[in-house]
């Protein structure tokens, strides 16, 4: 039995109240979930939220969920791009007052921010009790879709500048969240990942379209629930937005079972339920389904996430074949994967990538590992080439004694080029042989230089 409430909002008022069952509610989080139909009017849809927050807060909703483009729906591409604010523009400025005023924490499900005269991005921000931005998500996965007997023809990449990254799951006063937004919802590998990071609760802000909603909107969410064994929260848009534009509505909760625990009516509208974590420790106790992932038959989901080194790692040494390597000198990493600056150069920016584990050969990495490596090797190249003003880059791995490898362990070399660097370009492959064998290729470098430009790098891993 799970405590839950329906509230229907007409205009700007509770009209209607039905309470589907009740339990000792202590020590369980309860959560709002909310629906509404936004318009080019940005202050009328800003008062629908304000209302739709004071009354979920009436209720001690801890976490309150509103839809995608929560703040404005366009009637054009033009119109959409135009609206658009930064970051402490007064749309979230006045969001932000509103967690405060209520102390709760808010997601807005999506919101429309400036990158450019031409383009924004699609944000799902979290906001805690203090109106402060604990997480800002940039929707992975954009609508681009042609679907003539629904009459949808939507391209969402045309304006929207897409995400590059999944966040690992925020923790709030109702679990561990998840963050995602609208046509993610059809990608479970996303979902997956975010379970293997610890999420209790994923969450899918949406303006699906009618017709798309009609057919998909209640298995997809119910399907992510279950594989995942999560909680699942859907905010969306629902009704008319103009002339061009309907969406689906429909706002629910779904627990780690697959039950739909709440669900709003047609209109501006919340629904409220509780978040029973006991619930979630005994269904991904009885059937642990992490724990009979064949890894051995098809790939794991491992999120790449790179970032610079954790606080502690400048005075830590990792090994690195026969010698270590000074945290000082690393500048990014993921959880199998390092990258850090070089003892000698062949040319100025030359850096170097490897495994934490140390092995000499490639064929000794795992799958995961030789995966890992070659994703943090493709986010470095580019910006060591930005760094240090390369047009391209020259990418090598020495596999073996025979082939160059003087370090016993495997690492990529990655040197930023530019144009006339090499007469021959090929005399780079032999200098790259002989650097760290003899003085003729340049001089040693020492450990605060290295540290110095570790430093410089870092702030391109945030």
């Amino acid at each position: 039995m799970k405590l839950v409430w329906n509230l229907l909002l007409s205009k700007n008022s509770i009209i209607g109240l039905s309470k589907m069952s009740r339990v000792n509610i202590s020590q369980k989080a309860i959560i709002a979930v909310c629906q509404m139909t936004a318009t080019e009017n940005k202050d009328a849809n800003l008062k629908v939220c304000k209302d739709l927050i004071t009354s979920a807060k009436k209720f001690n909703a801890q976490v309150i969920f509103l839809p995608e483009a929560c703040d404005y729906v366009g009637k054009n591409k033009p119109q959409t791009i135009e609206m658009a604010e930064d970051v402490n523009g007064p749309t979230l400025s006045a969001y932000k007052e509103l967690a405060k005023q209520h102390n709760v924490w808010l997601s807005l499900g999506g919101i429309h921010i400036k990158v450019d005269d031409k383009t924004v991005r699609n944000a799902h921000v979290l906001l805690n009790s203090n109106g402060e931005i604990e997480a800002d998500y940039s929707k992975l996965h954009l609508f681009d879709v042609d679907y003539k007997e629904g009459n949808v023809h939507l391209k969402e990449s045309s304006y929207c500048k897409p995400g590059t990254k999944l966040l690992p799951p925020v923790s709030t006063p109702a679990g561990n969240i998840g963050l995602s937004i609208c046509y993610d919802l059809r990608f479970p590998e996303a979902s997956v990942s975010l379970r293997m990071q610890g999420a209790d609760i994923l969450t899918y802000p949406s303006a699906f379209t009618f017709a798309t909603g009609a057919a998909h909107w209640e298995p997809l969410l119910r399907a992510r629930a279950i594989e995942t064994q999560c909680y699942v929260v859907a905010a969306a848009q629902s009704g008319m937005h103009n002339e061009k534009r309907t969406s689906w509505g429909h706002a629910m909760i779904v627990d780690p079972w697959g039950a739909i625990v709440a669900q709003c009516s047609e209109g501006n509208n919340v629904a409220v339920a509780e978040v029973d974590h006991e619930l979630l420790r005994k269904t991904r106790l009885s059937m642990p389904v992490l724990e009979h992932r064949r890894n051995d038959v098809y790939p794991s989901l491992k999120v790449h996430c790179v970032s610079q080194p954790q606080e502690d790692t400048e005075s830590k040494q990792f090994q690195f074949g026969q010698v270590y390597v000074k945290g000082s000198g690393i500048f990014a990493q993921t959880h199998s994967s390092m990258a850090f600056t070089n003892k000698k150069c062949v040319v100025p920016g030359h850096v170097l990538v490897s495994p934490l584990r140390c092995v000499q050969r490639m064929s000794q990495l795992n799958p995961e590992e030789v995966a890992d490596l070659f994703m943090l090797v493709h986010k470095v190249a580019p910006i060591i080439e930005k760094a240090f003003k390369g047009t391209s880059s020259t990418i090598v791995v020495q596999d073996g004694k025979d082939s160059g490898q003087t370090i016993e362990h495997v690492h990529v070399h990655i040197l930023p080029r530019r144009p006339g660097d090499y007469l021959n370009n090929d005399d780079i492959y032999r200098d790259l042989a002989k650097h760290d064998k003899d003085d003729s290729t340049g001089r040693w470098r020492t450990e605060e230089e290295m540290a110095a430009e570790a430093k410089t790098l870092r702030p391109y891993f945030t």
